[in-house]
């Protein structure tokens, strides 16, 4: 697909991180961006800065992504790029015993819930409403309608000690891209997941800065966290490159996380 300010995008989780990084990208190429985000100064900040739309979503509800769809398509057209980011961590042994009293506990299981509906079913949500939408579109020059990338995680293949639910939810994302990208083939509409490493996200830049450089450290090469600005531009590329399609491709420089 070629990038151009006649081209509408929808990036979930736009407000910061990844999702900030592609915005700043695909803005950079004209396109025009709709920014999904539950937080709603930020995201309005970083519209205003790089000259977005902002909706203020939330993916677990089908009225508030359906809201947002509908203004981010009054605003800037229907999208054919949606870049789906917005995602939350959660880390816990599935039952554990404390050392101090005994204490037996296991996972909440509403945080398990909520991991999955975020960063699964938020996910799926918005792919299925954006995927409706992008058949409404003529196809572009060779057949395309358009084209996604969903976020997963190394941890959907590395899941470490605590990991079960985010895991689960980021597994699911990369289960689902080839079921997906073979439903929607016939329409000429494209999909990819980006699974990646330890990156320098607002969540990650909060950790101590001893545990950052033991972290950087253990990335084979280059040994340094990922720069949000990576993900971006291989965000772009499975966007630009029309035989891009049903992939899952880690982003990770060569780590394979171990046990904890």
């Amino acid at each position: 697909m070629r990038l151009s300010s006649d081209i509408a995008a929808v990036v979930t989780g736009g407000a910061s991180g990844l999702g900030k990084a592609t915005v700043e990208k695909l803005r950079a190429e004209g396109v025009k961006v709709a920014i999904f985000d539950r937080d709603e100064d930020r995201g309005k900040a970083t519209a205003s800065e790089l000259g977005a739309t902002f909706c203020k979503v939330d993916v677990t509800s089908d009225d508030s992504v359906a809201a947002g769809f509908e203004a981010a398509r009054a605003a800037n057209g229907q999208e054919r790029i949606l870049v789906c980011c917005a995602g939350i961590g959660s880390a816990m042994k599935t039952a554990s015993r404390s050392k101090e009293t005994g204490e037996i506990k296991h996972f909440p299981l509403n945080i398990f819930e909520l991991t999955i509906q975020i960063n699964l079913i938020g996910t799926f949500r918005c792919v299925a409403k954006s995927a409706a939408g992008m058949l409404t579109l003529d196809p572009l020059e060779g057949g395309g309608r358009g084209a996604m990338v969903m976020t997963a995680s190394i941890a959907a293949e590395d899941g470490q000690m605590g990991q079960a639910a985010y895991s689960a939810s980021k597994g699911g994302v990369v289960g689902m891209t080839l079921p997906i990208a073979r439903d929607l083939s016939g329409e000429g509409i494209r999909i990819n997941t980006i699974l990646p490493g330890i990156f320098e996200t607002p969540l990650m830049m909060g950790a101590p800065e001893k545990v950052k450089e033991a972290l950087a450290a253990s990335v084979p090469f280059p040994k340094r966290l990922g720069n949000p600005q990576e993900y971006a531009s291989l965000a772009l590329e499975m966007i630009r490159n029309p035989y891009f399609n049903g992939e899952d491709v880690r982003l990770d420089g060569a780590i394979r996380m171990g046990l904890r």
